[in-house]
């Protein structure tokens, strides 16, 4: 009996934790498909990524093989908002406790400020509150009970899910790789979303990014604060 008072302890024990985690895995995908849904309406309509380095990296090193100074100079300001927007993030994070809402406020506003400045004829520099959004956005989430994830990019998820199959077909018996396929779902997804809605409402469309940050940031309002540390990584000061 009292073996199975204790397992049953545990069990009760472990549900709230099980939440916690679920809660943490939905939040990202959340999040990528709102940096899914950024990226593919700023790349139709400026042309350029908002959220995927990698990508304007390789471009940037292609413009200073081919001299295009235009060119250099636009995705050099892209990749340099961006940082300032990861360590912006960061700050945010830690000034206000560990909380997720100040910093998702951050980003709505950042996102509402492009809306605001883009016109039928976007420029790609009225673009940049986008990428500094999504790089502070890069700082809501460090990892969600000691799983590293990923926001605006899925290289490295893509990577880490490969890298466990292979660990799976060598005989390992640990399945907790299959949640780095949560970001790419929402990436995926809310890239997808994107193109829908830039069919849609053209320009508007980005009046829609800032509505789901804005979603998003009052979601965050009801996450308690006891759950930061295993849902999200993050913790107060």
């Amino acid at each position: 009996m009292p073996v199975a008072t204790s397992g049953a302890a545990h069990g009760e024990a472990g549900r709230p934790l099980a939440r916690q985690k679920a809660l943490g895995f939905g939040f990202v995908a959340l999040l990528s498909f709102l940096a899914g849904m950024t990226d593919a309406i700023g790349f139709l309509r400026a042309g350029d990524f908002l959220s995927f380095m990698s990508g304007n990296t390789t471009r940037l090193a292609i413009a200073i093989g081919e001299g295009n100074g235009g060119a250099i100079l636009r995705l050099s300001a892209i990749v340099a908002v961006f940082v300032v927007g990861n360590a912006s993030g960061v700050v945010v994070v830690r000034q206000s406790g560990g909380r997720q809402w100040p910093l998702l406020l951050m980003v709505t506003i950042a996102t509402g400020a492009a809306a605001l400045v883009a016109g039928p004829e976007p420029s790609p520099f009225a673009y940049l509150p986008l990428v500094l959004a999504m790089g502070m956005l890069n700082a809501a989430v460090d990892n969600v009970a000691g799983h590293p994830l990923g926001l605006t990019y899925v290289t490295g998820a893509l990577s880490r899910f490969g890298k466990g199959i292979g660990r799976l077909l060598c005989g390992e018996r640990n399945p907790g790789f299959l949640v780095q396929i949560f970001p790419w779902i929402g990436m995926l997804a809310g890239a997808v979303t994107g193109v829908l809605l830039l069919r849609a409402l053209a320009e508007g469309a980005l009046w829609c990014i800032g509505g789901f940050a804005l979603c998003l940031t009052l979601g965050s309002l009801a996450v308690p604060r006891s759950w930061l540390r295993n849902s999200f990584g993050l913790t107060g000061p």
